[in-house]
């Protein structure tokens, strides 16, 4: 009881302060909107006022309707949400930003004041309280905060324009211990994260589809989020993927926004009249050149309860594995990749975090947010095979490709193609992911 209270607790709080900072975030640039429009005629003034509360009632519309979901009044609209998102997350982003700076200014104001009732002499003090102004640091701060309050706003701009579209055709290879040599070579494309709605629209599905096409890869894989929320036109993504071509057919896996759009059975259907199979804690033999080849795919894997009781992630896929055969498994949540390879799956391929959608660079180390949710952000891991999923990737330190042991099992975690939260990608293009089987002893 006190877990499920403190869980409870815990989301509530972060909810809390999201919301705060956004509220925070939007008082101090109308306010500063307000101040530069008191500064202007007064027919100028009124039309600066009238756009201010104009925007602000775009706002609250597009918010709404993104809440009313299929009942929504622009189902097909994106101008509107795209436009808001930009705002919200460059505005929040430079604010951030902003105080950031205003915090370093405090600090080394009470620095230099504790240090100077640090003297010892009267004299000292004296001379202290003398000291002029120095002007030099005053236009220092007041820079240091028009840069940090700008930089949000090209760099979001410009992942808003150009990089969300840049599609990237990235390849690797999967090492498979004891491949049968018949499958060394086979190609396996895969799509994630399409996220089809008010910032992916189907034109950019196609081109990502005939895109992967181009690859002829001998299977298709689609590791779910299809949409984003029960509004989207997930009929429209599901046809435009069943283009896909590859021998070995077309499956996919659901992810965690088919449950929150309740749309996890529906995806599977519109699956099956396309001709493609979405496996939902099943699994396929496939055969390759005469040889088998196992594929398990299963629903977003939860970590917690509603509780906060934590669970054992891919509860009854021992049933599906099969021995003395490679085993690939789709799992939308990279977080199951520890049981995966406990288990015994040699492959896992897997998306959900889109690379953390944006990333900085501070002293040659890349910070993604994705990685408060997930030590497998994006590209390759392994781990052990069958090695106890309670033991850390630190504990084992073979989390990369350079340490693996000879017998590994294997994760690639694929940026996905489409955004959430923000139409913007930062040093994170969306991805189309060629996969070679490759044979080790």
């Amino acid at each position: 009881m006190f877990l499920r209270l403190w869980y409870i607790f815990l989301q509530i709080w972060i909810i809390a302060a999201v919301l705060t900072l956004l509220f925070l975030s939007q008082r101090y640039w109308y306010r500063r909107a307000e101040r530069f429009a008191d500064r202007r005629s007064p027919a100028l003034r009124r039309v600066i006022r009238g756009a201010i509360v104009l925007s602000l009632l775009l706002i609250i519309f597009a918010v709404l309707n993104g809440l009313l979901g299929r009942h929504r009044p622009l189902r097909h609209s994106s101008t509107l949400a795209e436009i808001v998102g930009l705002w919200m997350a460059s505005s929040l982003a430079a604010y951030v930003a902003i105080r950031a700076v205003h915090l370093w200014e405090w600090l080394w104001r009470r620095g230099r004041a504790l240090f100077a009732r640090g003297r010892k002499s009267q004299a000292g003090r004296s001379a202290a309280a003398r000291e002029p102004v120095n002007l030099s640091r005053r236009y220092f701060f007041q820079t240091a905060s028009i840069v940090a309050g700008a930089a949000p706003f090209l760099a979001f701009a410009y992942g808003f324009a150009d990089e969300r579209w840049r599609f990237e055709v990235r390849e690797s290879e999967l090492p498979v211990v004891n491949l049968p040599p018949v499958l060394a070579g086979m190609r396996i494309v895969q799509l994630s994260d399409i996220h089809v709605g008010s910032f992916m629209p189907i034109a950019q599905v196609r081109r990502a589809v005939g895109m992967a096409n181009e690859l002829n890869a001998d299977l298709a894989v689609v590791t779910g989020d299809f949409l984003t929320g029960s509004g989207d036109p997930i009929e429209e993504c599901i046809a435009e993927l069943s283009h896909l071509r590859a021998p070995l057919g077309v499956w996919g896996c659901n992810g965690n926004h088919e449950i929150y759009a309740g749309a996890e059975a529906l995806a599977a259907e519109l699956f099956r009249k396309n001709g493609m199979t979405l496996l939902r804690q099943e699994q396929s033999e496939l055969r390759w050149n005469g040889q088998p080849l196992n594929l398990i795919g299963v629903d977003y894997q939860r970590q917690r309860a509603a509780s906060g009781e934590k669970l054992v992630m891919l509860q009854g896929v021992e049933r599906l594995v099969r021995p003395g055969m490679p085993n690939i498994l789709l799992s939308h949540n990279p977080n199951s990749f520890p049981r995966a390879a406990e288990l015994g799956i040699q492959v896992s391929l897997a998306g959900h975090t889109h690379g953390g959608q944006v990333t900085v660079e501070i002293l040659d180390h890349r910070f993604s947010p994705a990685e408060f949710i997930t030590p497998y952000v994006a590209g390759l891991y392994c781990r052990p095979l069958g090695s106890p999923s309670s033991v850390s990737d630190a504990e084992l330190r073979v989390s990369t490709a350079a340490h693996a042991p000879l017998h590994s099992s294997w994760i690639y975690v694929n940026r996905g193609l489409g955004t959430i939260g923000t139409p913007v990608r930062l040093g994170v293009p969306p991805e189309i992911t060629l996969h070679t089987l490759r044979r080790t002893i």
